[in-house]
């Protein structure tokens, strides 16, 4: 029996920064037909409201050191403030939506991330196998849309900071079991560009053959990489196509091939 795609969709900062472009992009996800998963990230509002309160983000390399004010902090924001408007947006449009974090129906258990070279404090770390995807199937089959916040649970008490593509691709390989699961990246480019002057300089394909030659070449930004290995780890295990593109072109994308970056094996 074919089996019923579906859409996992991941927006981030750069979307949510946005007020219009937020709406303009929920109006479009409203309308992608059939079961569908929306993941967000946090963006600027936690180290804005964080600034606030006087919790000041650390970072390094990038990634937020989620101390114990600051993993507060994001519970507050990402599972209460930004995940709740989201859905209360997705309710106006039409769209049946519920907020979730990892820890609710214990969908999304994780681990602390171990200390190494730097301890980044309750981040989390997540085993795919350990995902439970029936409370998911329910929702899904009823006609609600889950929103996840990138947040995960230990199952000792702690709630845990977690990578929103992570959780994505985490996701969508555990429901691959069950769904032919398209994975949607939404950012503001109009995908991997091989020239970051050039905005129309879009790779269309990414595959485990070309991957390695592109970066050697320099034509790939360090700060895609790490979403193209993630995309390439979630086609080979089951994931049927992964696409980074333009939120704008998210409704164009399921119509039709020919925009943004698709990771796929072939």
């Amino acid at each position: 029996m074919e089996q019923v795609v579906l859409y996992i969709v991941k927006i981030g900062g750069n979307v949510i920064d946005h007020p219009d472009h937020l709406q303009a992009f929920l109006n479009r996800f409203a309308t992608i037909p059939g079961p569908k998963i929306l993941v967000h990230g946090g963006g600027k509002i936690a180290t804005r409201i964080g600034e606030q309160l006087g919790v000041v983000s650390q970072y390094i390399e990038g990634r937020r050191i989620t101390d114990e004010a600051t993993l507060d902090l994001v519970t507050m924001v990402y599972g209460g403030l930004v995940n709740k408007k989201l859905v209360a947006s997705l309710q106006a449009v039409g769209c049946n939506a519920i907020g979730l974090t990892g820890a609710d129906a214990n969908i999304i258990p994780a681990i602390k991330r171990p200390v190494k070279e730097v301890d980044y404090g309750w981040a989390g770390d997540i085993n795919t196998q350990s995902i439970h995807i029936s409370s998911l199937q329910v929702l899904l089959q009823a006609g609600i849309v889950p929103v996840m916040a990138p947040l995960t649970h230990d199952g000792k008490g702690h709630m845990l900071n977690t990578n929103a593509d992570t959780i994505a691709a985490s996701l969508a390989v555990a429901l691959s079991q069950r769904y032919a699961v398209q994975l949607m990246y939404c950012f503001e480019k109009k995908g991997v560009l091989a020239d970051l002057e050039n905005p129309e300089s879009v790779i269309p394909v990414i595959h485990p053959q070309n991957f390695p030659e592109l970066k050697k070449e320099g034509k790939l930004h360090s700060g895609i990489i790490p979403k193209i290995e993630n995309a390439l780890e979630a086609v080979s295990k089951g994931v049927q196509k992964v696409w980074i593109g333009d939120a704008a072109d998210i409704e164009h994308t399921i119509k039709q091939k020919g925009y943004g970056t698709y990771i796929e094996i072939i």
